[in-house]
């Protein structure tokens, strides 16, 4: 029973993670993932329906809609609702459900509705995208619905844009464990240049944290290749709180590591434009080393970013 509720309780900050980003940004998310329906609507007429609750499953389960959005097709005055379903693990019966949230939805509102499916499993079993019915080999329905497997997605193909529900979701997408610190060192620089209120900005980070925990050694990793970055960058990546470059660490002997960090990040933000002016006076490399900390290696990469700018 205990195992039974810790499952159900996974679920439901999963479904909340979820609903929470993807409502805070919606059009960022169809422009992440549904770039060609996203350019056909009009976001300034976007409002979200609260959650629907059906009982007509079979066996009397009781189902939740999870995200469902109301906007307008541009140019038009044709109301669409737009239905999005976090699924964190594998179900066989789940086209049939979508196609059963399908109908609630269409026969209780009687607008047209687009579902879609957001796969975040990390079993690579494919989930079809398809809920067929047929009767003595005659096919009697074929219902449709758009859908994402995120652990299938390259997040290599994302880091070069600024849209914050790709840099969230970098976390559930397909990297190995050798890319994991290079995972969120790209999801820091994405941070970095976004200009997002606070609020919003904890929440890209709490989304991202609660699926990728780096342990200590690779947060240190982090810090280290945030060093080789460029020195303007590194400078954005590093006024970020300093929440983004541990886990949060408990309070004791934990703390002190913490402190630790934040003494490193604002020694290294003082650091670095001193470098910078000892380059440009034409100051020797091991001079630099030695009055700055930094090491032959960070300096060097430094010299290499000016002679490029």
């Amino acid at each position: 029973m205990e195992l039974v509720m810790e499952k159900h309780a996974g679920y439901h900050v999963h479904d909340r993670f979820f609903k929470e980003l993807i409502q805070n940004f919606f059009q960022e998310f169809m422009e992440a993932f549904f770039p060609d329906l996203s350019a056909d609507l009009d976001y300034r007429r976007v409002r979200f329906l609260s959650q629907e609750q059906f009982t007509d499953f079979p066996g009397g389960e009781q189902k939740r809609v999870d995200i469902l959005a109301e906007t307008k097709v541009k140019g038009k005055d044709t109301v669409i609702l737009i239905h999005v379903e976090p699924q964190s693990y594998y179900e066989k019966p789940f086209p049939e459900r979508m196609f059963r949230y399908y109908m609630m939805i269409s026969l209780r509102h009687r607008k047209p509705v687009l579902p879609i499916a957001v796969f975040s499993y990390e079993e690579k079993t494919e989930t079809p995208d398809t809920y067929t019915f047929a009767f003595h080999n005659i096919e009697i329905l074929r219902f449709h619905y758009l859908s994402i497997h995120l652990m299938k997605q390259n997040w290599r193909n994302y880091i070069r844009s600024n849209n914050p529900v790709a840099a969230a979701l970098l976390s559930k997408m397909g990297y190995t464990e050798k890319e994991r610190v290079q995972v969120k060192l790209e999801f820091l620089r994405m941070l970095a240049r976004m200009e997002l209120d606070p609020a919003k900005m904890r929440l890209l980070h709490g989304f991202f944290d609660y699926y990728l925990k780096l342990n200590e050694k690779e947060e240190a990793e982090v810090m280290e290749n945030i060093k080789m970055l460029d020195p303007d960058e590194a400078e954005q990546v590093l006024k970020l709180p300093n929440s983004y470059f541990d886990r949060g660490y408990k309070k004791g002997k934990e703390e002190g590591r913490e402190e630790g960090r934040e003494e490193e990040r604002k020694e290294l933000l003082q650091t670095i434009p001193i470098a910078i002016k000892m380059l440009q006076e034409g100051m020797k490399l091991q001079l630099i080393v030695e009055k700055t900390g930094l090491s032959q290696r960070e300096v060097e990469k430094i010299k290499q970013q000016l002679e490029h700018s």
